[in-house]
């Protein structure tokens, strides 16, 4: 079926809607940014967003979180999903990095510091508007792509390969946050919204629902 439909088309209404839209994350600069996708994963951006504030406090920048020990962190972490692995990437992350300034912006330095897969190297390149080397692909894009009919199954580096062969190359630093927001908003687990939807008369789900 994805084949008979023109993706690279289809999906430009969807990302029109949520262009530029910034990631729920409340970031307020690169290093902010780092640490926060970090912390996300497996866990709520609603829940990050809180507990970013008093750490921020405590650790302003890259220097003062590659001077930070594992106790020191725990104070301020310990409630995010996984914290001890989280720990341990941050401390090594920005002894890595040492400095805010060096913090890198490609898939191949992002994906090499501990606790960034591509997905999280994704989101960092399109809120920094670099140049997209893949499709963020995020828990909401892993259930609303197979939905809509663009991709299949639930493994996320298949699904962002099977966009990326879809989309034109130019849209995917757009487009997987596009599809992630229609799913936070519109294409809900139970109850989507299909008739706000302006993938619905492309989409799978919809098409079996009528």
């Amino acid at each position: 079926m994805a084949n008979q439909i023109d993706w690279s088309k289809e999906i430009k209404p969807l990302i029109a809607k949520y262009k530029d839209k910034k990631h729920p994350l409340d970031y307020e600069n690169l290093y902010q940014l780092v640490v926060m996708v970090v912390l996300s994963a497996q866990d709520s951006d609603k829940h990050i967003n809180q507990v970013a504030i008093p750490l921020f406090e405590a650790y302003p920048d890259m220097a003062s979180l590659a001077r930070a020990d594992a106790e020191g962190l725990f104070r301020y972490i310990s409630g995010v999903r996984n914290f001890g692995n989280k720990t341990k990437w941050l401390m090594t992350l920005s002894q890595t990095i040492k400095e805010d300034k060096n913090i890198p912006l490609t898939m191949e330095g992002l994906t090499a510091l501990p606790g960034i897969g591509r997905k999280s190297a994704n989101v960092i390149m399109r809120e920094s508007g670099k140049k997209a080397e893949g499709i963020i692909v995020d828990l909401h894009v892993v259930r609303v792509a197979p939905r809509l009919g663009i991709a299949t199954g639930t493994d996320p580096k298949k699904i962002e390969q099977q966009l990326m062969n879809v989309i034109d190359e130019k849209d995917w630093g757009q487009a997987g946050m596009a599809i992630s927001f229609l799913g936070r908003e519109i294409c809900r687990p139970t109850n989507p919204k299909c008739g706000d939807c302006v993938m619905n008369k492309v989409c799978e789900y919809y098409k079996a629902l009528l």
